[in-house]
């Protein structure tokens, strides 16, 4: 049987800033299936530093869902609970947004289908990817692995600025068998609205889950920030802080649980785009960050996260049903993968695509001292769509 192999790739992406109900649904559903992949994904790496970006995610499950056909279909909707399809012209304006002109903050975002040269796709799956996703087709000799491999890892260096390197290993790749590569590259660059200085930026100790210390430099000012705390339905409390970016539209999050004896993992489960609405209301206030500098390469294998949320036919061999993409050949799909980087430092972020964080009261005006394993979200505001969420257990 021959192979689909599909290979997911995310930085960050910035959508919309219209704030129409069904622009805002769409990109919150969306978001939910990724939060749920990094749930998954964390579970197996409680102690690893973790990037998902869930914008990404959806994208490519988008890409597949059109050439999908039969229960396939059915369990990638059931999942997304949408049908691509039927929202296309939302996401085609979605998708637009991302890379409008006039945002401020620095965001590019491409979508392409790597196909077998001689493979055979019907029309509309071509036609509609290029359409809602502005996905094109490259043909590509996956004879020829290596070189095929080369030709991928070169155009997501070229999307992302650099940043992601060696996204496939040719031995990911069948000669015989691999037919299509589904590739989704993002890439974000955006400046602090409140910038912290460097000469304020000094080594301090970083409590890891392990009970290991480290000495980070730390990122260090007083300003003003909307920050709080909130609960889990089971009862653990953690502090928020919202970090925005200086074109006014994109936000990080940092997280982390009251108690430090609490883990991070206590906290996770809790998090949906529900919860991040209820973190926008909280108060701003001036508040003395303490926050780490760092930057974060990680790799995700997703199968076994989207087969434990029910997208379990397209990996397999025999009932993978992608006859809207062709029906020349019966194809499955071998690996989704993802790789991702953030980079956090005085002036801003970059990303191409973390846990959790301290709160500790001393005297006015309260301090925010993530100094310990932090969770962290970047959200567009205006749509609620979660561009990267990462947990971070060593940021040195």
């Amino acid at each position: 049987m021959t192979r689909l192999l599909l290979a997911l790739f995310a930085v960050l992406c910035w959508t919309s800033a219209q704030s129409q109900i069904n622009l805002r649904s769409l990109e919150e559903l969306g978001s939910d299936i990724g939060i749920q992949v990094f749930n998954q994904v964390v579970k197996t790496k409680p102690h690893d530093n973790v990037v998902i970006s869930p914008h990404g995610i959806a994208s490519v499950l988008g890409m597949l869902q059109l050439g999908a056909d039969g229960k396939t279909k059915k369990q990638l909707t059931t999942a997304m609970r949408y049908k691509v399809n039927v929202v296309g012209k939302i996401l085609k304006r979605i998708n637009k947004a991302i890379v409008a002109k006039k945002n401020k903050d620095i965001v590019t975002t491409a979508n392409a289908v790597f196909a077998n040269n001689g493979f055979k796709m019907d029309d509309a799956f071509v036609c509609k990817n290029r359409e809602i996703f502005q996905s094109h087709v490259r043909n590509v000799d996956f004879q020829d692995r290596y070189t095929a491999a080369a030709m991928i890892n070169q155009w997501v260096k070229n999307e992302t600025k650099g940043m992601i390197d060696n996204l496939l290993s040719a031995d990911l790749l069948d000669s015989s068998l691999t037919r299509l590569v589904v590739v989704n590259a993002l890439y974000f660059k955006g400046l602090w609205k409140s910038r912290f200085q460097p000469e304020n930026t000094k080594k301090q100790t970083f409590h890891g889950p392990d009970g290991k210390t480290s000495q980070v430099p730390m990122l260090t000012q007083l300003s003003l920030f909307r920050s709080g705390s909130a609960s889990t339905p089971s009862g653990l409390w953690y502090n928020v802080i919202e970090l925005p970016y200086h074109g006014g539209s994109v936000s990080m999050m940092v997280a982390l649980p009251t108690d430090e004896n609490t883990p991070l993992s206590a906290i996770i489960p809790h998090i949906s785009t529900k919860t991040l609405q209820s973190w926008m209301t909280m108060t701003p206030k001036r508040v003395q960050l303490v926050l780490p500098k760092f930057t974060v390469e990680a790799d995700a294998d997703l199968n076994e996260p989207l087969k434990n949320l029910g997208i379990t036919d397209m990996f397999d061999t025999y009932k993978a049903n992608f006859t809207k993409i062709t029906r020349a050949e019966h194809i499955h799909v071998s690996h989704i993968l993802q790789k991702a980087k953030i980079e956090v430092k005085e002036d801003g972020t970059k990303a191409s695509a973390a846990t959790a964080a301290i709160l500790i009261a001393r005297s006015s005006p309260p301090w925010f001292v993530v100094n310990r394993p932090f969770l962290f979200t970047i959200t567009h505001n205006p749509t609620g769509s979660v561009l990267f969420m990462g947990q971070v257990n060593n940021p040195s």
